[in-house]
């Protein structure tokens, strides 16, 4: 696969990896915000938007570290 601008560090679907990244951390953080108990200790704020952020993190780690198959 040829890149089409050698100025770019990455290839297009690390780009693509990085966008739906910070999309699953902007959801983690919303769900944290939709908790509606007593300074967020419910289930949203505590145990679910946390797991959804920490995995919105792993997926921007594993985009910077994904090296596309040459054709």
């Amino acid at each position: 696969m040829a890149q089409n601008n050698p100025n770019l560090p990455f290839a297009k679907q690390n780009y693509y990896l990085m966008l739906a990244g910070l999309a699953v951390l902007f959801l983690g953080f919303i769900l944290m915000s939709l908790d509606n108990t007593t300074f967020g200790f419910g289930f949203l704020g505590l145990t679910l938007g946390p797991v959804v952020v920490f995995a919105g993190f792993m997926m921007q780690f594993a985009a910077l570290l994904y090296k596309p198959k040459r054709d």
